[in-house]
């Protein structure tokens, strides 16, 4: 077999499909604008996108992180029945589909929701609300394990040298908690600013576009290649400067597990109590009518719709495949980074690629790449599965990179003894020892899939339609209870899958 560097031909191109994806996105955007003379420059609405997508990022991360750091705080230092089933609840946004959650906040905020309307929904204020809604709960879990990190004898020699408060916070927390609050703070920040479907839903309008959203209005809406091809380029710079930032702090992009076994001493007083279980119950408050409302609209009014059998399955259809085709990239790129240490940087931007280069500048170059054949449904398909694909891929690296290149160090020298290689080595040594992490990337990728309305919403036709599409429509057309019963299914799969995925993970 053909080898470059001693790497199977097969597995090389394999390893470098993400990073192929991007380039057949970015080519095309880059032909684009050296063949017109007015694509780059920064007209007033442009700069008026980037200011509100920083805008809104800014204050998303400030409203996720600050309360975050004390509802963490408080997690970790009181004990109280049912602290298990809280950390649960904070699970619980993490696996939820995003249009999902816009239906549970617009039945609690939107005008006729259980507060009647009590401010508009549609601009700042919604999108903000959806991003708190998803991003304080990853930042808890962050700050948590910050929080469990921190030794029990430092919390025992603050105790004996009396210090409590912000004295406490200062001396014993912060140097754990700053380098999370950066990672965590930078995250949340791209999170915010790839933001998509928030915002293209929750938006209300031009005013309150954000550059992702302004890319997708200018193709599909205005038609306007030569400003698509403009904000793609500052959506990559942007990206590219945060991504560095998140890999410099080595944050793992996903949930990170929690750890109960740190004993501490500080927040036994009345006042402390109180105060902790006020910041706990404030983050609750936050969470939880989301969801109640949409299991109310689910159980409540459930209608069935003529579509709904033909979007579950092909949502399955989409996820499995994609699932499939991100486990096999995974796989090839962690094992190229454990055999080849030299390679580590090129696998992480090839993990990264999908991050790096946003979902709408990939879309928008294929789009223009293959704008006579848009009206193809099998290659609108096979677009849609190649961009989950990508937007999986970090994730489920994250889970199978470190337990691949333990599994290489242990194993890679017995067998080339043996000279077991191959489907032989696959079946006798890699299968066993890999199942778990390979069935927990397997999943996360196919959750990640099954819930994502990004890829279809950018690259979809009118015959292709999800669940996640199925609510968007239903929504459109106030149909309130059919997408009530749609999101209750979507999310009850994407939960059932998610905790398959974390109990394969707490066995590994």
């Amino acid at each position: 077999m053909t080898r470059v560097l001693n790497i199977p031909f097969a597995s090389l191109i394999l390893a470098l499909l993400p990073a192929a994806a991007v380039l057949a996105g970015l080519i095309p955007l880059i032909a684009f604008a050296t063949s017109q003379g007015d694509v780059i420059g920064f007209d007033a609405h442009v700069l008026g996108v980037l200011r509100f997508t920083l805008l809104q990022a800014a204050l998303s991360t400030a409203l996720s992180v600050i309360p975050a750091i004390f509802v963490a705080r408080a997690m970790a230092r009181q004990d109280f029945p049912g602290k298990d089933f809280v950390l649960a609840l904070l699970a619980l946004p993490l696996s939820l589909p995003v249009i999902v959650a816009i239906l549970g906040i617009t039945q609690v905020f939107g005008t006729a929701g259980w507060l009647g309307g009590f401010f508009d929904l549609y601009g700042l204020t919604g999108i903000l609300i959806a991003h708190v809604f998803f991003n304080l709960p990853l930042a808890t879990r962050i700050f948590y394990e910050a929080q469990a990190a921190i030794p029990t004898e430092a919390h025992r020699l603050a105790a004996q040298l009396d210090l409590t408060g912000l004295s406490h916070f200062h001396v014993v927390e912060w140097p754990y908690l700053k380098p999370a609050a950066l990672s965590a703070s930078a995250l949340i920040f791209l999170l915010c600013t790839a933001s998509f479907v928030i915002v293209l839903t929750l938006g209300g309008g031009p005013s309150a576009s954000t550059l992702e959203v302004a890319i997708y209005q200018s193709l599909r809406l205005d038609f306007d290649l030569a400003r698509a091809v403009t904000l793609s380029f500052i959506q990559i710079a942007l990206c590219a400067v945060l991504i560095s930032l998140i890999s410099q702090s080595q944050l793992d992009p996903s949930a990170p597990p929690l750890r109960l076994d740190t004993t501490r001493f500080d927040g036994k007083s009345a006042p402390q109590r109180l105060t902790d279980m006020a910041m706990i119950a404030i983050a609750l408050l936050i969470i939880l009518p989301p969801l109640a409302a949409v299991i109310a609209a689910g159980f409540s009014g459930f209608e069935y719709a003529a579509q709904l059998p033909q979007a579950l399955a092909t949502s399955i259809g989409i996820g499995v495949t994609a699932a499939m085709a991100t486990l096999a990239i995974a796989w090839h790129l962690a094992r190229l980074a454990a055999r080849h240490p030299s390679l580590s940087v090129i696998v992480t931007l090839c993990t990264l690629a999908g991050l790096i280069v946003p979902p709408a500048v990939i879309a928008t170059g294929w789009f223009i790449a293959v704008r006579r054949w848009s009206d193809s449904l099998p290659l609108a398909l096979a677009m849609i599965v190649a961009l989950n694909a990508l937007m999986a891929l970090p994730f489920a690296s994250s889970v199978l990179r470190p337990a691949i290149a333990r599994h290489v160090a242990a194993h890679d020298r017995l067998c080339g003894q043996l000279g077991l290689s191959g489907w032989r080595r696959l079946r006798i040594i890699d299968w066993p020892a890999l199942k778990r992490p390979v069935l927990q990337a397997l999943l996360m990728a196919f959750v990640l899939s099954l819930g994502d309305l990004t890829a279809v919403t950018l690259l979809g036709s009118n015959g292709i339609v999800t669940l996640p599409s199925l609510i968007s429509q239903q929504m459109g057309n106030y149909r309130s209870a059919a997408a009530g019963g749609t999101a209750l299914l979507l999310a009850s799969l994407c939960y059932a899958l998610t905790i398959a995925a974390q109990r394969m993970g707490r066995s590994t």
